[in-house]
């Protein structure tokens, strides 16, 4: 008879944390060349449905670590090349062509697109014929794409459906760029 005091003859689960460490091994190693794609995608697979400490390490065995030099040395040029994207945006976001918000008791949506009945109309190649709506909803205002080919973005972000914008707001109807201003 055994007693509910004994070793449970299976391990306990994996944590997430011991996962992600292992996937960001395999990435790191695609990445690098060191995995082909489909031995990444196996890899991932046997990495989510392990059970084991061992298993994990077993599907990174022959990859190799990162030590602290590289960490420290990845880690500042992903920092200086942050910084300079950073900065640049900033740059060219004062030099950017305001686009003025209409007035807060202006019900009726602006119309964004290259078509002459839209309410602002954009005459560059990459804008579609109807391209995006600007709305005031609840107090804020709301950027809808509206089916673009190339796109609308909300400060590099691409917009899926619609998303909220405010003044300084940097917008892109495909690659004709705005800054959001009231005055």
């Amino acid at each position: 008879m055994t007693s509910s005091f004994e070793v449970n003859p299976y391990p306990a689960r994996l944590s997430d944390a011991e996962r992600d460490r292992a996937l960001k091994v395999l990435r790191d190693g695609v990445a690098m060349g060191r995995l082909s794609h489909d031995t990444f995608i196996r890899r991932m697979e046997l990495a989510l449905a392990a059970r084991r400490s061992d298993e994990l390490v077993a599907l990174t065995a022959d990859l190799p670590k990162e030590n602290r030099l590289s960490r420290v040395v990845f880690g500042s040029v992903e920092a200086v090349s942050g910084f300079t994207v950073r900065l640049r945006r900033a740059w060219q976001a004062e030099r950017l062509p305001k686009l003025l918000l209409p007035h807060p008791g202006t019900e009726q949506a602006l119309r964004i697109g290259r078509d002459p009945v839209n309410g602002l109309r954009l005459t560059h190649e990459s804008v579609s014929r109807v391209h995006a709506e600007l709305t005031r909803q609840g107090g804020m205002w709301v950027l809808r794409d509206l089916g673009s080919t190339n796109g609308t973005t909300v400060n590099g972000r691409r917009v899926i459906g619609a998303a909220v914008v405010r003044e300084g707001d940097q917008v892109s109807f495909g690659k004709i760029v705005f800054r959001l201003s009231v005055n």
